[in-house]
C-alpha cells in the first residue's frame, strides 16, 4: 500500500468516526469542526501530494514531509491549548456550582432549624 493511499483512508476513516460521533452526540459541533476539517485537509494531500511539495517549494521548506510533521506538532499544540482553556473554564464553573449548592445547603439548614424552634 501506497503512503498516499494509506493517508488517504486514515483521513476517511477519522472523517467518517468523527462524523459518526458528531451524529451520536458525543461529540460537539465546535470540536467536530476542527477535526472534520483537518481530515479533510489531509484527505486532499493524500489524493493531491503535488499541493503539498508546491505549499513547501513556495514557503521554503526543503522537504514536504517536514512541512507535514511541523503542521501536524502545531496542530497537536493547538488542541492541547484550547482543551486546557475547556478544562480550566469547567473548572471554575463546578467550583462556582459547588460554591452555590453549600450556600443553598445552608439556607435550607437554617429553614429547618427554624421550623424545629417553632
Amino acid at each position: 500500500m501506497t503512503p498516499n493511499i494509506l493517508a488517504g483512508v486514515a483521513a476517511l476513516i477519522t472523517f467518517v468516526f468523527v462524523f459518526y460521533l458528531l451524529r451520536r452526540g458525543v461529540l460537539r459541533e465546535k470540536y467536530a469542526v476542527l477535526w472534520l476539517f483537518f481530515s479533510g485537509a489531509a484527505l486532499f494531500f493524500a489524493i493531491f501530494p503535488g499541493a503539498l511539495e508546491w505549499i513547501s517549494a513556495l514557503i521554503g521548506v526543503a522537504a514536504p514531509v517536514n512541512l507535514l510533521f511541523f503542521t501536524t506538532v502545531l496542530l497537536l499544540v493547538l488542541v492541547s491549548v484550547q482543551l486546557s482553556y475547556e478544562l480550566s473554564r469547567h473548572e471554575m464553573r463546578i467550583r462556582r456550582l459547588a460554591e452555590e449548592v453549600a450556600l443553598l445547603q445552608e439556607q435550607i439548614d437554617n429553614i429547618k432549624e427554624d421550623d424545629e424552634h417553632d
